[in-house]
């Protein structure tokens, strides 16, 4: 059964991407930053009656990414809790991770047209949803029915997701902003017919972009918050110590300081533009050291087994 609903999530998730990037060199899309002024920073809105022609995810595409989120969160849930265990690992946490990434896109293509970001999560989602098949020796846990657990591990999951669609977010803003420094470069504003300038043609104004970027990255600062007071509930729980030093704690808490001092910055100074996106990139990294790359480097370079 298992594999039946890793075929059929990586199939609907391969099959939209593909479909997304046909329809996308198949369609005339208008340039979302044609005719800006030389000025214009990051953040600006787009011209009055320069707007994208992007009209976003089709309904049918949104039904049919629905049933993949809808299978591949059943599939999660089949194989990281069988039998009243916990069975986890790196590839679980990706997996879990893109899971929710793809999911808060398909909310916000509700309402706004996203297509450069749909190419890039569903392509990763579904190369993530299968990575259990191939990096499964993980360890299974014991307590993993404890209600303290169970929440702390829901709460640190949807941390993770909003941080990994901020990150793609962040992405797509530098090679925006690298495209209008291009364009300002030019003698004759004419814009790139090449397939990435098209493709960033898709997005929203920069200024709609940041502020979504803020909002997710505020969200998931204060579910890392939770995460960490709750994860020191639980080691206290469990091992009657809540403090516990180790590359886990050290990245996770380092990330927290990270995304903290930005949106300290941003709300202080109001600080953006690339350096800001490269610090959103850099507080991610450390956020996929302090679970992911732990689990990684211990399980399959060491192939230890770690909580």
């Amino acid at each position: 059964m298992d594999i039946v609903l890793y075929a059929l999530t990586a199939l609907l998730y391969g099959g939209l991407a593909v479909a997304g990037w046909r329809a996308h060199r198949h369609t005339a899309v208008g340039p979302a930053l044609a005719g800006m002024p030389a000025g214009t920073r990051l953040g600006d809105q787009a011209p009055s009656g320069r707007t994208s022609k992007a009209s976003g995810m089709s309904s049918m595409g949104r039904v049919l990414l629905g049933v993949a989120l809808l299978l591949h969160g059943v599939l999660l849930h089949t194989t990281i809790f069988p039998q009243n265990a916990m069975i986890f690992g790196f590839a679980f946490a990706l997996s879990a991770m893109f899971w929710l990434g793809a999911g808060i896109y398909w909310i916000e293509s509700f309402f706004f047209p996203l297509d450069g970001l749909r190419l890039l999560v569903l392509p990763l989602a579904a190369v993530a949803s299968v990575m259990p098949l191939f990096f499964g020796g993980v360890r299974v846990l014991s307590y993993s029915a404890a209600p303290m657990f169970k929440l702390h591990f829901l709460i640190a999951n949807i941390a993770y997701g909003l941080f990994a669609i901020a990150a793609l977010h962040a992405i797509l803003m530098l090679m925006v902003e690298k495209r209008l420094q291009n364009m300002r470069g030019t003698a004759t504003r004419h814009t790139s017919n090449s397939w990435v300038s098209s493709w960033l043609d898709t997005l929203p104004p920069l200024l709609t972009l940041e502020k979504l970027l803020f909002r997710l990255i505020s969200a998931g600062f204060v579910l890392l918050t939770l995460t960490l007071i709750s994860g020191v509930a639980f080691n206290e729980q469990l091992v009657d110590k809540a403090f516990k030093l180790d590359h886990k704690t050290v990245f996770a808490i380092l990330s927290w300081v990270m995304f903290g001092a930005l949106l300290t910055a941003r709300r202080v100074s109001g600080w953006r533009g690339r350096a800001a996106l490269r610090w959103v990139l850099a507080s991610f990294v450390a956020l996929l050291l302090a679970y992911v790359g732990s689990r990684f480097v211990f399980e399959v370079l060491l192939h230890r087994a770690v909580v």
